[in-house]
This record gives structure tokens, C-alpha cells and sequence, in this order.
């Protein structure tokens, strides 16, 4: 189905052609060919008529849909002669008192880029637990912001499979986002094509994590156990029991859904890398293997001995964890840790005594295995052009993305107005002022899901400030030690974390079956864990017969194939 609709009306087609029946053969031959040598056009049918500029973009050895070199682009950086509406899409994670279409920082932004280019800068707000619900409901409206985005590779197979995303010129990119394009031209050449067209554009992700998981210290040391002892599972059962016995509290647990990476510790290492591809899937859940009877087992034995929240299946999001962990309740809470996070002082206003920890990353696999861990793929966001926004707006991202990727820009927005926000350090290193609530205050996260178009992470130009930076940025003060500890496991867990395999081809299987197995996963996976123990076996067996029935089976055939075809990496 034809997405981009040329917006020329018929009248005027026929006005244009009594015209042109009018003029020389010489001057109609001349239009042609002029045509012919400045039209870039894409496979969406979107004619790219963006106008001539005396110095034509740089050409790009890969752009087979477009004939970059001889293409030429119109220079904008007097502003548009119209005014043009650029949506830029941004996550809304309920942040109390936070409006995220509407703060100091967007009102920055249309003041300092908007205002200079003739651009009205609109942020338009995407739930972050509900994001994929969302954007389908957006585009099926013809609302949705001119960035398509997701983390993860198979949910933007999936919005490519619907043909709701431009096919890109890397020239245009080039030409406009010059900064940006020297940044990540790499990444883009490399990972961006889909059945051989430039479809995505991504934001960088330096090699690095600031998630955690924190538990409480001191009941860890009120049953006699120390932290850095909990090396296995089979450890940190022990410790669960402990509490349990001491009526402390119990582990906590949460309803699995969006992202599904639960068993990599129960996985062989080293990896077979088709298995990998064949298995390892954030978008849908494996139930099937090995590694997940472990997990569940595992899981039934927690729940059938009272280690772990009774309740978890109704923990489905990250507020309800949280509260059950501020409240004393539960041990362990993981998150993303940043300096303003508020689950520690929230955590001390109900009990002032309470001690806090990063639990290794080894109390997650059973003894004899490693402690896998899921890596991120070398790029954070991972975008696309909505299949509606016009040539202007497109370009308008572009222009945007460039701006952002101007350092003090960058700086900017990862860290507010210099006085207010922070103080800089003898290592040009921002010091957060966490207190500050006026005008300019940062949303929870840094702000990052305003810079994470461009970046996953702050980065300076050395390792060394970096680190020192991201300690900065991650650790509540008083609890930097927090953020090293969190740095050293990462480090010392390098070698056994690995990426799930990037398919180059729509798994049509996986859009097709996703949500409904989803929803069969999650129903499937907690009765295996409420089961009687002396049932799980019984249980499991059925739960895996109806879930390959349900159609992931079919979801298995149709990777083997692209398996089979070398159509991964």
C-alpha cells in the first residue's frame, strides 16, 4: 500500500502539464533531465524534492537506492523559509510532577534550535511500560512523531514490517547531520539495512550498565552472611531461607513480560551461537529450553519454601516493586541506578538503620555455571523516519540530531544550568546538585530520555574521567561505593556477557504470534511456578505443549529457516 502520498492534486498536475505543452522542446528536454539528476526518491514513493545547493552531499559508497553523488540538497542553515513542526518522540515514565512535553529543558530546546531554524519543536510523550501500544495506536491515527524508536532490534523489524518507515539517503544524513553522521556512519552502514535498504539510524551506546541489584545489607549481616559471599544460587537460596527463618523478609520477584533475558544464567557456556539465535529473543519468550526448566524449577522451589514475594505475579511494574522493597517487605530491588534516584531515602524514612549493597551478579546462576549476562548491541535507540513525515521534517531530524551532538548542547541537557544543577569538579566533571528543585531541576533519569536520541551514556575523552563521570552520575551522594561496585561487577562479568543474534530479515512468525504468546507465556510460566512441587514436572510438560501449539513452534521453524540461510549475526 502506497504510504507516502504525493501531495500534488490532479488540477494542478494538469495545470502544470498545459504549461509545459507550451514551452520549447529544448527547455521541456532541460526540465528532464534537470528532474531526472536532483529527484531522490525512495521505495515508500515519498519524492524527495528538497531543492539544490551549489556543493552536493558527500557520497556514500553503500547507497544503492540513491545516486548520491550527483544529488544536491537545499542548505537550511538560515532556517526554513516556512515554518516547519518537528515531533520528537520521548518516554513518559510517571515521574511525579514531571511533564515531559512541557519543561524548562523543551522549552530550551524550541528557544535555542527551534526558534533559530523556523522549527516548532514538539515532544510527544510515549509511555515507556506501554511504548509498542502506543506508537501503534499513533501511526494507525497518522499522529505519530516524526522518530520511530525502540531498543530492541525485533520490535523494529516488526514497525518495518508494516511499512511505516522511510527508506533513507545516508547522503541527505551526511549533508545535514554532518556530526552526528561522522559519529555513528559506522553503526549505521553496519547494522541499518533491512532486505538491502537503509532503513535505521541509531544512537550510540558506549560499553557500559547502570543496572543494579541492591539488597539489603544490613539483613544480609543480621543472619550472618556477609554480601561478598553470595557467590551462587545456590548461596543466595541459603541467605532467602535466612531471612525467612529470622522473619526478616523475603526476595523479591516481579511478573515477567516485555523483555524476556531470565535464564541466561542457567544457560551452557560456552554459547552455541545458533542456539542463541534460535532461543534468545527479547520480544517473545523462550519456555521450551533447558535453561528455562532450570530458571522455573528453580523459581517453583522459591515460591513453594517462602522465599520470595507471594504475590510477585501482580508486581508488574516498577513502582509496585519498589514499594514493596521501601517498605520493608522485600530485600532486593533492581533498577537503573542514577544519583537522584529516590528508593534509598524513601527506603531510610521507613527504617533509618537500613544498609545498602549490590548483590555479585554470580548469586543468579547455580553452581558449576556461569554468570551470563545479555550485552547490548552496539547502538541504544534505534530509529527510523515515520512513513508521514514530509521531506522538510525529515530533514528537520536530521538538523535536530546534529544539534543535540554538539557538545555543549549534549552537556546541557545531561546536566542543567552550571550553579544551579551542578558545580564543576578540578576534572571539568559535573557535581550534581541533587537537592536543587527549581525551574531547571532534571527529570530522575539525568534527563536522559531527551539526550538518548543521540547517546546512551555521557562520555568524556579519556577512560578515566568517564568512570569517574559515571559515578558521578549514578551514585546517590554517599553512596558512590554503590556505583564502583556496580562498575567492578561489569567489568569482572565482561567475558560471559554476550548479544542475542540480529536477524537481517521480518520474522514474519514472531509479528504474527508475539502478543498472543506473551500473554500464554506469562499465564504458562506462573502456574509452572505455583505449581506443588511433586506437580512441576507434570505441569512444565503441558505448559511447553500448549506454548510450542500456540505458535511458537511455527516461530522455530521460520528461524531455522533464516538460521539454515545464514541470515543473522
Amino acid at each position: 500500500m502506497e504510504r507516502l502520498r504525493n501531495s500534488t492534486s490532479e488540477k494542478l498536475k494538469g495545470e502544470i502539464w498545459m504549461k509545459l505543452k507550451k514551452v520549447s522542446l529544448v527547455l521541456l528536454g532541460f526540465l528532464m533531465v534537470s528532474s531526472m539528476l536532483t529527484a531522490c526518491s525512495n521505495n515508500n514513493s515519498k519524492s524527495n524534492s528538497i531543492g539544490t545547493k551549489e556543493s552536493a552531499a558527500p557520497a556514500s559508497s553503500d547507497s544503492k537506492s540513491n545516486n548520491a553523488a550527483e544529488v544536491e540538497y537545499t542548505d537550511y542553515s538560515k532556517g526554513f523559509s516556512e515554518k516547519v513542526t518537528l515531533e520528537l518522540p520521548v518516554y513518559e515514565r510517571a515521574f511525579e510532577g514531571w511533564n515531559v512535553s512541557d519543561n524548562y529543558y523543551t522549552r530550551w530546546v524550541q528557544k535555542e534550535f527551534g526558534d533559530k531554524y523556523n522549527i516548532n519543536v514538539k515532544f510527544v510523550p510515549i509511555t515507556r511500560k506501554g511504548e509498542v501500544t502506543d506508537y501503534e495506536q499513533l501511526l494507525a491515527s497518522h499522529n505519530a512523531p516524526d522518530i520511530i524508536f525502540h531498543y530492541d532490534m525485533p520490535q523494529a523489524l516488526a514497525y518495518y514490517s508494516e511499512d511505516v518507515m522511510q527508506e533513507l539517503d545516508h547522503n541527505e544524513i551526511a549533508y545535514y547531520a554532518p556530526l552526528y553522521w561522522n559519529n555513528m556512519q559506522d553503526t549505521i552502514k553496519q547494522y541499518g539495512q533491512v532486505d538491502s535498504k537503509n532503513t535505521f539510524f541509531f544512537a550510540a551506546r558506549p560499553a557500559a550498565d547502570n543496572s543494579v541489584l541492591l539488597i539489603r545489607k544490613d539483613w544480609v549481616e543480621k543472619v550472618g552472611m556477609k554480601v561478598e559471599d553470595i557467590t551462587s544460587l545456590e548461596k543466595y537460596n541459603e541467605l532467602l531461607q535466612k531471612w525467612k527463618d529470622a522473619g526478616i523478609g523475603v526476595g523479591a520477584e516481579s511478573l515477567k513480560k516485555n523483555n524476556y533475558n531470565f535464564n541466561y544464567n542457567f544457560r551452557n557456556w560456552p554459547v552455541d551461537k545458533e542456539e542463541r539465535a534460535l532461543y534468545s529473543d527479547l520480544g517473545v519468550a523462550d519456555l521450551t529450553t533447558s535453561a528455562t526448566e532450570g530458571y522455573l524449577r528453580n523459581l517453583n522451589y522459591q515460591y513453594n519454601n517462602g522465599l520470595i514475594d507471594k504475590e510477585f505475579y501482580l508486581r508488574d511494574d516498577e513502582q509496585k516493586i519498589k514499594a514493596q522493597f521501601v517498605a520493608g517487605k522485600t530485600g532486593t530491588f533492581s533498577l537503573y541506578l542514577t544519583n537522584n534516584t529516590d528508593v534509598i531515602d524513601a527506603t531510610l524514612q521507613n527504617d533509618p538503620k537500613a544498609e545498602f549493597a549490590v548483590l555479585p551478579r554470580s548469586a543468579w546462576a547455580p553452581e558449576g555455571n556461569k554468570a551470563q549476562e545479555r550485552a547490548y548491541w552496539p547502538f541504544g535507540l534505534i530509529m527510523g523516519i515515520n512513513y508521514d513525515s514530509t521531506d522538510l521534517e525529515r530533514i528537520a531530524v536530521w538538523m535536530y540530531l546534529d544539534w543535540l551532538s554538539q557538545p555543549e548542547n549534549l552537556f546541557f541537557m545531561q546536566n542543567g544550568v552550571e550553579g544551579q544543577n551542578y558545580t564543576l569538579d578540578a576534572d571539568g566533571i559535573p557535581a550534581m546538585n541533587t537537592d536543587f528543585a527549581g525551574e531547571s531541576v532534571l527529570a530522575q533519569n539525568n534527563n536522559k530520555d531527551y539526550w538518548a536520541l543521540v547517546t546512551e551514556m555521557v562520555q568524556y575523552d579519556d577512560a578515566e574521567t568517564t568512570r569517574k563521570a559515571y559515578i558521578r552520575q549514578w551514585a546517590p551522594v554517599g553512596y558512590e561505593y554503590l556505583a564502583e561496585n556496580m562498575l567492578e561487577n561489569y567489568d569482572k562479568n565482561a567475558e560471559y556477557r554476550t548479544p542475542d543474534a540480529l536477524f537481517s530479515v521480518v520474522l514474519e512468525k514472531v509479528n504474527e504470534y508475539k502478543t498472543d504468546l506473551n500473554v500464554l507465556f506469562q499465564e504458562l510460566y506462573v502456574k509452572c511456578a505455583l505449581a506443588p512441587t511433586d506437580k512441576f514436572d507434570e505441569v512444565y510438560e503441558a505448559a511447553k505443549k500448549t506454548y510450542l501449539d500456540a505458535g511458537y513452534q511455527e516461530i522455530l521453524d521460520e528461524k531455522q529457516k533464516a538460521i539454515d540461510a545464514g541470515q543473522f549475526n
